[in-house]
């Protein structure tokens, strides 16, 4: 079968976060004929907008790629599930909403790596501008952009006892993580609006829904790239039982996040020789460092059973209490219903030889054994701790050159010396905020992983144990100028014309939290760097003047 061949100005792979900022922007220009591919379909699932319903999406194949990780030997040989947004804002659509820029040496970081331009003075403005906070403008936050950041619209008495205790246990109070040094415990602000989830597709691809020059299209499950003369110049794909190819007169640009970017390069023949031989891939272009060096915060989730308290593990075990969070959230969007999965955050340094914050707590007034499974019939609160920095480092590769088969995703949690250590310190410094006198009078006892677990050897074992993935990939077609890198500052890939990659497959390094608007960032800088160019080309140059 002829496949059917349709062309546009700039082809953009993946509808999450960074592809639905980079078609708004890009389609801003009316002469630009942009298209917008998604192998899911349409965020219509009303599970997406209520906040409390990631818990029917992820997992869900409606809205998750339901990827699991390789048997991860430093975690007892588990293998853990690995979701991914497969909708119309990608994992925006199914993630904790948590508003998070991450550090100002993250970027400084990078940037001292030889990326020139991707400083935390050179990335604020571009958080600035796609940020609409409910604060309003300021030297920090920008108020006329789409991405909404709000308060949350509750709050619970026993976290408000664990901000005190971690007060108590030296970690200051913050209204705002995001000024450039997120150290200190305060609420999580939050990506929604009265109430409701907003995704990237609600912000940046709703309002622009009429442009005649912007095509999105759901449901496309694309192959690879196709080359010539080291040039990008389409996409294959199919779509609606057609085999298609989507071709690009400026550029082709991957938004396929940490897993799909880097399983597109290597189908498309881009990636380590090694590999692409052993899978009967013609080596079209070797790049060593495609599918590695990825990273993720591994989260260590300590259970707190409680007395005098009433956590949602209490109302949500109930019929009274379910109609009572569902009447709420009806009435005014408020209530447990509007929660993001973790309300309290803190970050915190899990000993005195760090120079900044390098833990990050996701406090929650519930608990469960494990993600899926039903609340605990006691009241309880988890208090979850990642490595914000983790020296563990994986791989993200295709299995056959066919589309449809899941990646080999192998992340090697725990698998570096010094992790294990961070990740016994967060252990102790939790009992000690938990021992604080704000939380006494609700007398927790340690359900896991279990205060009687002491050495340091046990700690090490009950992290392998407890350890899970807080969905935070990133890395896999690192920016850089080694022989490693995938890809430059300019986020072109290196050695390809007409071919960038746009999204958290990009981080040298995990930024300190969550990564959701840091890739939002990246796609904004991308789509700076793409308009500059088409700005070079399209604009005349002035004679030089004559004397």
């Amino acid at each position: 079968m002829q496949p059917v061949v349709d062309e546009y100005d700039y082809v953009i792979v993946g509808a999450g976060p960074a592809g639905c900022l980079l078609a708004n922007r890009l389609s801003a220009n009316p002469q630009h004929r942009v298209l917008l591919l998604e192998a899911g379909g349409r965020d219509n699932y009303p599970w997406i907008h209520i906040p409390v319903g990631y818990l029917f999406c992820i997992g869900n194949p409606r809205t998750d790629w339901c990827f699991k990780t390789e048997a991860q030997p430093g975690l007892q040989g588990r293998a853990l599930s690995y979701p991914r947004g497969k909708v119309l804002g990608g994992c925006s659509s199914i993630n904790g909403m948590i508003y998070m820029r991450g550090q100002a040496g993250d970027y400084d970081g990078w940037a001292a790596e030889g990326n020139a331009g991707w400083a935390w003075k050179d990335v604020l403005p571009l958080f600035r501008q796609s940020e609409n906070h409910f604060a309003g403008d300021s030297e920090i936050h920008g108020a006329a952009g789409e991405w909404r950041v709000e308060r949350q619209r509750l709050s619970w008495p026993i976290l408000d006892a664990f901000r005190t205790a971690a007060e108590q246990s030296g970690i200051p109070n913050v209204d705002d993580f995001n000024g450039g040094d997120n150290e200190g415990c305060g609420y999580f602000q939050v990506n929604q609006k009265a109430g409701v989830r907003w995704n990237a597709a609600k912000a940046f691809l709703k309002p622009i829904r009429n442009r005649p020059n912007l095509t999105v299209l759901t449901e496309v499950e694309v192959d690879r790239v196709l080359l010539r003369d080291d040039r990008a110049q389409a996409v294959s794909a199919r779509w609606q039982s057609k085999n298609m190819t989507f071709k690009a007169r400026r550029e082709i640009v991957l938004c396929a996040g940490a897993v799909g970017s880097p399983g597109i390069l290597q189908r498309s023949g881009i990636g380590p020789r090694s590999l692409l031989q052993r899978l009967g891939i013609g080596v079209a272009h070797e790049l060593p460092g495609v599918g590695g060096n990825l990273q993720d915060h591994l989260q260590l989730r300590l259970i707190y059973q409680l007395e005098n308290a009433r956590t949602l593990n209490q109302i949500a075990g109930t019929l009274w209490g379910k109609m009572g969070m569902g009447l709420r959230y009806l009435y005014d969007r408020s209530g447990p219903l509007s929660m993001a999965p973790s309300q309290l955050g803190a970050f915190a340094r899990s000993g005195p030889e760090q120079t900044s914050a390098n833990l990050e707590y996701h406090v929650q007034p519930l608990s469960l054994e494990r993600f899926g499974e039903p609340l605990h019939s006691f009241p309880a609160f988890t208090a979850s701790v990642c490595d914000l920095r983790p020296m563990s480092r994986g791989r993200v590769d295709i299995r056959s050159a066919e589309p449809g088969e899941a990646p080999l995703i192998q992340p090697n949690y725990l698998s570096h010396p010094e992790d294990l250590r961070v990740a016994a310190d967060a252990i102790r410094l939790t009992r000690r905020i938990v021992a604080s006198p704000a939380l006494g009078a609700f007398k927790p006892v340690e359900y896991l992983p279990g205060a009687s677990l002491q050495a340091e050897e046990e700690l090490h074992q009950a992290a392998a144990r407890i350890g899970t993935t807080i969905f935070h990939p990133v890395g896999t077609c690192r920016m850089g100028q080694d022989g490693d890198a995938v890809v430059d500052a300019q986020l072109r890939v290196h050695g390809i014309k007409g071919l960038r990659i746009a999204d958290a497959s990009i981080m040298p390094r995990i930024t300190s939290g969550n990564t959701c608007s840091p890739t939002l960032m990246i796609a904004e800088k991308a789509a700076r760097m793409m308009l500059e160019v088409d700005t070079r080309i399209t604009t005349p140059q002035k004679e030089p003047a004559t004397v």
